[in-house]
């Protein structure tokens, strides 16, 4: 009697079967890597911003910091401004940018067929985050239109509480609410997220290859975590790299000096080289420290619910 041979599906190949109720629970990881973390760096975040479109003023991190704490103050008036648009928007947009890299991941590999799913994994890697990343971004634009509004405004400008602040976006002519920011969004996350998930899966797979050479299995779930944030971190440093000139035409974006400018137009008024390194160095520290705490973030989820 011949056997069926059973046609291979990515979905069960894992050793926890990607099921929709595994989709559905990277969905909250998602929401817990991104939101929470964006919101922990926000001081970071505005002076950031701030460095991008008033770097007269707002010269390097620290001389930054102290500029504005010392005119705005600490709490969500200050350091804080922005942080609820920033726990909402990035809440969002994590949720589909883990939740449908899982998805989209096994859905191109199933295209594909098991063996060239295996001979071309990275090339999956960046089709499944690009895919996952253009619908994430979708979500988290009206919040970041706002959030960069609030960070970025004179003080007294612009309300500060997120109800008052979105009507203020959808009644003042120019803002382009709410979905303006898209295109530098897609052309700033797309290229950010397909480094972050292609290099961090690819230095994991590297550092079992050559520093960890046991089976993973073997491991503590701490080492294997600690493995995790470093692979996140140094995949946060090539995100911040790729993703920095168009994160700078976002903030500009929203400046009123610009206000009705075309997105060519801004660039070539700021500089072309200001584009790409005014501000680098804090987004560096930022991301880099963003992206190694959202893969721990997530991947301690996973360990806890039984995803691994």
């Amino acid at each position: 009697m011949t056997e069926i041979k059973k046609e291979w599906n990515s979905r069960y190949s894992h050793k926890v079967h990607h099921t929709n109720e595994y989709y559905f629970k990277c969905l909250g990881g998602g929401i817990l890597s991104c939101g929470l973390t964006h919101t922990a760096v926000c001081p970071l975040d505005v002076v950031k911003c701030n460095m991008q479109v008033n770097p007269q003023k707002f010269t390097g991190l620290v001389p930054g910091l102290k500029v504005l704490i010392s005119e705005e103050g600490y709490g969500a008036a200050g350091c804080f401004k922005g942080w609820l648009p920033t726990l909402l928007g990035y809440s969002a947009q994590g949720a589909f940018k883990f939740g449908l890299y899982e998805i989209f991941k096994d859905f191109y590999s199933n295209l594909a067929g098991e063996k060239i799913a295996k001979e071309w994994t990275g090339v999956i890697w960046l089709a499944g985050s690009a895919s996952a990343e253009f619908f994430a971004d979708i979500a988290l634009c009206p919040m970041e239109m706002v959030k960069v509004k609030i960070q970025t405004s004179a003080k007294g400008t612009v309300p500060l509480q997120l109800g008052a602040a979105v009507n203020y976006m959808q009644t003042t002519p120019g803002t382009g609410f709410p979905f303006k920011s898209l295109v530098p969004l897609w052309s700033r996350q797309i290229p950010y997220t397909m480094a972050k998930f292609y290099f961090f899966e690819r230095v994991v797979r590297l550092f079992y290859a050559y520093v960890f050479t046991n089976p993973r299995d073997s491991y503590s779930k701490s080492t294997q975590l600690s493995i995790t944030f470093a692979s996140g971190y140094i995949a946060g440093i090539v995100c911040a790299i790729v993703s920095h000139p168009a994160d700078t035409l976002v903030s500009l974006s929203n400046k009123p000096a610009y206000a009705g400018k075309g997105f060519g137009e801004i660039a070539k008024s700021f500089g072309y080289g200001n584009l790409f390194t005014k501000g680098l160095g804090t987004r560096i520290l930022m991301i880099g420290t963003l992206t190694g705490l959202q893969w721990w973030i997530y991947d301690s989820y996973k360990v806890a619910l039984g995803m691994y």
